[in-house]
């Protein structure tokens, strides 16, 4: 794979098992790149550790006032020096797409993992974690993967000069090839503490990226409240605990690189001084000392690679783990094998609560409680919040959601949260979604009654002369008002004209007479289409064909919005907010009654 082949057509099912898990599979998802790298590695390294024989030769030859041999000395010196700067170019060009491959794959994955989950995403995981593992880890991740094939090629050009001078030099190679691999291992005893020190780290990190991410996102109720210091103030100190955990990791490090430079120091004074000792004795050539010596200083060089490879695996362990903990996350169950090829209508119907909504109508829920309310629109999309063993899918037509595929499911049933997330971008975009076709953007906008909207941003349009659908949306619509971000968010979801359409609190940020013409429009278009929505407003429930009562979780009672206050104190309490003394009270009169007209 190369860059200019990006994206993967297929990025592959990730082994998510744990994070080394993950970084091998990357790292086998990519053997041709790192097969490349690892060659070319080994060219750059083996004609590093070369250079000290052309040295050598040279030096030799000067002392035998041998022409010839110079001149051998300085054609290997240059054959290696061609052979350095073709591998350094090749290994930095194999090394670098490794590391924006394998990046791309992650994003991938996280990206496909995000557009499958939607919302659910962020209430499995934190928003600031996804944030950090789309951002930074995606980098860690990507370093490691390009760094252990350069480490493989440093591991096997230590080996090749450790046995190269044994057989070249064995008095002094002998001390070379036990000194080298000490000094290989001699940082292992300090990778734990410097690992843990990483994760720590990285974990901070994440907090404050977390903690920065809903600072922004509430910005607006912050500065309502009078808020803002307080969360910069605890902005302030998660950063100053990650400056701190920073720099305990970075001392870590540091004494890893130092003994690093130290080691091979003394290495290179004990070769020098007992190789000295055996040309003084005649027993090795001058020249044959200044290659050991060259080659034990050059072993610096791969040395380097193992730190690097050490720091790498430390830093991308963590966000490994962490970018594997998003993608374990999937749907409940998976498709069908005939799966791509079904499609549902008719009657959506959720076995947990009973919940009908029949095809064709309108049908208003009513939960008195917002968060079963959430956690049924969630069921109804096919995506539970927290799946099970004991999980039964939402069936629409007779046929459960968990058996079509995503894009079947999605096409079939189309969920809009009580907070929906406006995109960045104009408000054409906004509204270019994929659809049936059957519905206008100006219809939906109408439907939705943005008029308002329109007008705020026509007059806010500098470059779009005046063009309220060529304007831009700030990020998330922080330039509009709650209400307006609900509109403009129902309109896309009425241009996508799904089977069925599941409205959570719609106009819970609206007026009531906004509600009242928006509740008419959504009727108006909707009409011959599935549409349910979870709300408790009388202006809501009152244009519904059927509503249907959620009492601790199972539906209780249906008919329409004036049988329902008639009748069942339960909704009457839910949608006049009845208190509870008001409820036993109204309770208590209706069993009176029929004793009063039977006397």
């Amino acid at each position: 794979m190369q860059i200019h082949q990006l994206p993967y057509a297929d990025p592959g099912v990730p082994d998510v098992r744990s994070g080394p898990r993950f970084l091998i599979w990357l790292a086998r998802m990519q053997l041709g790149g790192q097969a490349r790298s690892l060659l070319w590695g080994l060219l750059l390294q083996l004609c590093i550790a070369g250079l000290p024989v052309g040295v050598g030769l040279a030096v030799q030859a000067v002392v035998d006032r041998d022409g010839g041999g110079l001149a051998l000395g300085c054609g290997v010196v240059v054959a290696l020096g061609a052979g350095i700067a073709v591998g350094d170019t090749m290994l930095h060009r194999t090394a670098v797409t490794n590391w924006i491959t394998a990046a791309a794959r992650v994003q991938q994955l996280l990206a496909r993992r995000t557009a499958e989950l939607g919302s659910l995403l962020t209430r499995r995981v934190a928003a600031g974690e996804v944030v950090a593992v789309s951002t930074g880890d995606v980098e860690k991740i990507g370093w490691f993967v390009e760094a252990f094939s350069r480490f493989a090629a440093a591991v096997l050009t230590l080996l090749v000069v450790c046995v190269g001078l044994v057989v070249y030099e064995p008095a002094l190679g002998v001390v070379v090839a036990v000194g080298v691999p000490a000094l290989a291992l001699a940082a292992l005893p300090l990778l734990p503490r410097a690992t843990r020190r990483a994760d720590e780290q990285r974990e901070k990190a994440g907090k404050a990226t977390e903690l920065a991410s809903d600072t922004v996102a509430g910005l607006r109720v912050l500065r309502g409240i009078g808020g803002e210091e307080l969360f910069l103030g605890r902005y302030r100190a998660a950063s100053q605990e990650v400056r701190r955990a920073a720099v305990r990791s970075a001392r870590m490090w540091a004494l890893i690189a130092a003994v690093q430079v130290l080691l091979p120091g003394l290495l290179l004074i004990a070769v020098v001084v007992y190789g000295a000792g055996l040309a003084l004795d005649g027993r090795i050539s001058v020249g044959a000392l200044v290659t050991v010596y060259g080659a034990v200083a050059l072993t610096h060089h791969p040395l380097r690679n193992v730190e690097e490879i050490a720091m790498a695996y430390a830093f991308s362990r963590p966000s490994a783990k962490r970018a594997a903990r998003v993608l374990a996350l999937t749907r409940v169950t998976e498709p069908a094998g005939d799966a791509p090829d079904r499609r549902a209508s008719g009657d959506l119907y959720d076995p947990v609560t009973g919940l009908i909504a029949p095809a064709g109508l309108l049908t208003a829920v009513v939960c008195g409680d917002p968060d079963a309310a959430g956690r049924l629109a969630d069921r109804l999309g096919g995506h539970p919040a927290e799946p099970d063993a004991d999980h039964v899918s939402v069936r629409l037509g007779g046929v459960p959601l968990d058996e079509l595929s995503l894009d079947a499911a999605r096409t079939a049933v189309l969920v809009q949260d009580k907070e929906p997330v406006l995109l960045s971008g104009t408000l054409h975009e906004l509204l270019d979604v994929p659809s049936s076709g059957a519905v206008r953007a100006a219809d939906a906008l109408a439907a939705a009654q943005c008029g308002d909207v329109l007008d705020a941003l026509a007059q806010a349009s500098v470059d779009a002369g005046g063009d309220p659908m060529r304007t831009r949306i700030t990020e998330r619509g922080r330039s509009l008002s709650g209400g307006q971000r609900q509109r403009l968010a129902l309109a896309r979801s009425l241009v996508t004209d799904p089977e069925v359409l599941v409205l959570d609190e719609p106009t819970s940020a609206v007026d009531s007479h906004t509600e009242a013409r928006v509740a008419a429009g959504v009727r108006k278009l909707r009409a011959g289409a599935t549409t349910v929505v979870l709300a408790s407003s009388p202006l809501l429930l009152d244009l519904a064909d059927r509503v249907v009562l959620l009492h601790e979780g199972r539906a209780v009672a249906h008919g329409t919005h004036r049988e329902l206050l008639a009748d069942e104190p339960r909704y009457r309490a839910v949608v006049t907010r009845e208190t509870d003394d008001e409820l036993a009270a109204a309770t208590a009169a209706g069993h009176e009654a029929p004793e009063g007209e039977t006397a």
